[in-house]
């Protein structure tokens, strides 16, 4: 980051409840800090997941890393053949370039921290949450950020681990 550029980022206090909210059925995102708030270096999301649901189906980034802070409950990921369990004060790395998905194993609400590098992606959580239960939108907005999705892997993942999924509207 260049002098011109560190000029424009100013220091910010953001509460707990401030920023836009939307809750995916289950999957909750409070954006808490942009990318244009970073320079484009990283975006932070807040995602309360409800007990026993899946976040999100088996994805593949090509452009960003996620880094997943446990901040209350229990948190399951998918990490390419890897599955784990992570409770509060840990971090979980979802590296760029691998399959990965996520859930809430427990029976009470899990929350993470999400940062995500480069910044950008925060806003394909923006773009589906306007076009939400859109299927045709939902492939085009995962098309325009490089996310591959597979549906496929849903049933599969909620019969394993005890889940619904949270993202019924799009299929």
């Amino acid at each position: 980051m260049n002098k011109q550029e560190s000029k424009t980022i100013k220091p910010t206090v953001i509460s707990s409840d401030q920023r836009d909210f939307f809750d995916f059925d289950g999957l909750g995102v409070r954006w808490k800090i942009d990318g244009h708030e970073t320079g484009g270096n990283f975006s932070v999301v807040h995602h309360p997941i409800a007990p026993k649901t899946l976040a999100a189906p088996l994805h593949y980034h090509h452009n960003e890393d996620e880094y997943s802070y446990v901040l209350k409950g229990t948190l399951g990921a998918m990490l390419g053949e890897e599955v784990v369990e992570a409770g509060p004060g840990t971090w979980v790395f979802k590296p760029r370039h691998q399959w990965h998905t996520f859930w809430n194993p427990g029976d009470t609400p899990c929350e993470i921290i999400e940062v995500i590098s480069p910044a950008g992606f925060e806003n394909f959580f923006r773009e589906l949450a306007e076009a939400w239960g859109d299927m045709e939108q939902f492939e085009k907005i995962s098309k325009k950020y490089s996310l591959d999705m597979d549906l496929e892997s849903i049933p599969e993942i909620c019969e394993r681990y005890g889940l619904t999924a949270s993202d019924q509207k799009i299929l």
